[in-house]
């Protein structure tokens, strides 16, 4: 049976950030996630997560800056990533240096290196010996400290010009760096979005031990998994019959919006695939 964190940074945003741990809790949550830690002191959060019986499983590494105050600038912007942008190796490998530091003080076991956007004129094959070159040397550092790197390939529709966008350039890349402890994030919903026929895409990768964590999400609205066009009853049990035991991560935005209980109330699908397991 698949282990499903909450993303906090999408779900239970009906509540304050810090309110977010204890409402999935309450739903059962063991695992979360959230895209973005530097806001709080590693300590704080680690207290945070350690009151509600909670690990977290995954986090972004900063999307730019140097410095936490740069970091959540960055957020605030359309910067999705420095790996692949010549120039900023340096702002990359600061980037790295913090989001290492969180990992082992939170005993969070992956980060999501984000590849970044693709400057207007510029085509991916100029910059990809950037993007491997970065993450040969971000992948050796974290190996020192036992983290694994995860990349993930996001559809061009919410992410206009994203160096990353398919599974197969995914993987080619894991295979160009060599490097056992970087990996695939493979979430269902940009894949269904780009490519579709998600279950030969498990069926395909899922075996060769390359794709270190999931997300779902419904698709195309990118709602509760139940709404949309995905069957995940199928995919779900798929992932049972290929011997995933790996976390699921749930990010998406709940088709209630912000309204009281809005995350809660939308776990139909969740306590309907409990009861059958």
């Amino acid at each position: 049976m698949p282990q499903f964190a909450a993303n906090l940074s999408w779900m239970y945003t009906e509540l304050p950030m810090a309110e977010r741990f204890a409402a999935a809790a309450r739903d059962g949550f063991t695992g979360v996630e959230i895209l973005s830690p530097y806001v709080w002191a590693p300590d704080e959060l680690k207290a945070m997560l350690q009151r509600h019986g909670q690990q977290l499983v995954l986090f972004n590494g900063p999307p730019g800056g140097v410095d936490p105050a740069g970091i959540e600038k960055a957020w605030a912007s359309s910067q999705k990533g420095t790996a692949c942008l010549p120039g900023r190796e340096a702002e990359f490998r600061a980037g790295i240096a913090i989001a290492l530091e969180y990992a082992q003080a939170l005993a969070c076991p992956r980060i999501h290196v984000m590849a970044g956007v693709l400057p207007v004129g510029v085509e991916r094959e100029a910059v990809q010996p950037t993007y491997v070159n970065n993450l040969s040397e971000a992948a050796a550092l974290a190996a020192r400290v036992g983290v694994e790197l995860l990349i993930e390939p996001i559809n061009t529709r919410d992410i206009p010009r994203f160096f990353l966008n398919r599974q197969d350039h995914a993987h080619e890349i894991i295979r160009e760096v060599g490097a056992a402890n970087l990996k695939v994030q493979m979430d269902l919903y940009h894949c269904q979005v780009v490519e579709g026929d998600l279950a030969m895409k498990l069926r395909k990768y899922l075996p060769t031990g390359h794709v270190g964590h999931l997300q779902i999400a419904g698709a195309p609205g990118r709602h509760e998994p139940d709404v949309g066009e995905i069957n995940y009853p199928y995919l779900l049990a798929l992932l049972d019959e290929l011997g995933y035991g790996g976390w699921v991560g749930c990010e998406y935005k709940p088709l209630r919006g912000a309204q009281a209980n809005a995350t809660s109330d939308g776990l139909g699908w969740l306590k309907k695939f409990r009861e059958r397991a």
